[in-house]
């Protein structure tokens, strides 16, 4: 079993598989992008395979796969079908924009996907698109029926919640879970160098977080009541509501902080093991597969580096990497 410093187990394994998006969400990242990492530079499919076998081996029993955005990467169900085939994994999941999930998601689901983590900030099509500049909530729709019909069940969709943005919405973006037992899950912006403008329109960055208590009071008129989380092993606290056969979630990485039940690293894209999201230490773990060497050792010191919680009270944003390039 691999365990952290603080008797954490750690059981889930977030892997990266591209630094590369086909949006531009503006709390992600600027209008003109970000500068790829080169090809040469991320990790293969083999060698993501060798990583994540060497953590099955320590306890890992969970992987999801982030990006960027991962469906643009070539050939990603022979990933899939790669890492659901290591033995002591038991389940791939994925986290994704959908705009690809339409025409992907018979060929992931045959791979062996369990299930897709679905971004949907607004069911405005318009207001999507401002959000995401550029994006279609029609197609990431259709992706959504589409993982429905294959089986790639319950469908989660991740809101991030912005004040000025989107507040209005929370109570139509929550009766998501009335059909099909899905789940939406609203999250805190977390300051993960978002910080410059992000255009007219917008509020500043420091101005459009938006507590889980107060997201939790929007909600009241649903009534939510408190369960147990049903699916997964994510942070998100879990509510039903009145005529809905999913449930809602509230992931508060700021506000309510879930440090103490972690059970993760992430592996970016260009290989280094990253023992917390809000943290910037990483761990390199290229040189070590390109070289043949044992991966374990790696995998067991990223765990004792993980912190007993992240500090941003102490420390109120990251300066090193964005979102989409360490995974989510």
């Amino acid at each position: 079993m691999l365990v952290d410093g603080y008797r954490r187990p750690v059981t889930y394994l977030r892997v990266s598989v591209t630094d590369r998006c086909n949006l531009r969400c503006v709390y992600c990242m600027p209008p003109e992008g970000i500068e790829w990492q080169p090809h040469a530079g991320i990790l293969r499919y083999e060698e993501i395979y060798a990583a994540v076998r060497a953590a099955a081996g320590l306890g890992i029993r969970s992987v999801r796969l982030t990006g960027g955005e991962p469906l643009v990467r070539a050939g990603l169900p022979a990933l899939v079908e790669m890492l659901a085939a290591i033995p002591g994994i038991q389940e791939v999941s994925l986290t994704t924009n959908g705009l690809l999930l339409e025409k992907m998601a018979p060929e992931l689901a045959q791979a062996g996907l369990k299930r897709v983590n679905v971004s949907l900030d607004s069911l405005s099509p318009e207001r999507f698109a401002r959000i995401t500049r550029g994006g279609s909530l029609d197609q990431v729709l259709r992706g959504v029926q589409a993982a429905e019909a294959c089986g790639l069940t319950p469908v989660k969709f991740n809101v991030v919640v912005l004040r000025g943005v989107n507040l209005d919405e929370l109570l139509d973006l929550a009766a998501l879970s009335f059909e099909n037992k899905r789940q939406v899950r609203f999250i805190e912006l977390m300051p993960v160098k978002n910080q410059a403008p992000w255009g007219e329109g917008f509020p500043a960055s420091g101005q459009a977080y938006v507590p889980a208590g107060e997201i939790l009071r929007r909600l009241a008129p649903l009534d939510p009541q408190p369960v147990a989380s049903t699916c997964g092993c994510g942070p998100a606290r879990s509510y039903t509501i009145a005529g809905g056969r999913g449930v809602i979630g509230l992931i508060s990485p700021i506000g309510d902080h879930f440090c103490g039940s972690c059970n993760r690293l992430r592996l970016t894209a260009d290989g280094n093991l990253r023992p917390c999201l809000l943290n910037d230490q990483e761990v390199p773990l290229r040189p070590a597969l390109r070289a043949g060497q044992p991966l374990e050792p790696l995998f067991e010191q990223a765990a004792r580096l993980k912190p007993s919680g992240h500090q941003l009270d102490l420390r109120p944003a990251l300066g090193g990497r964005s979102m989409r390039q360490i995974g989510g």
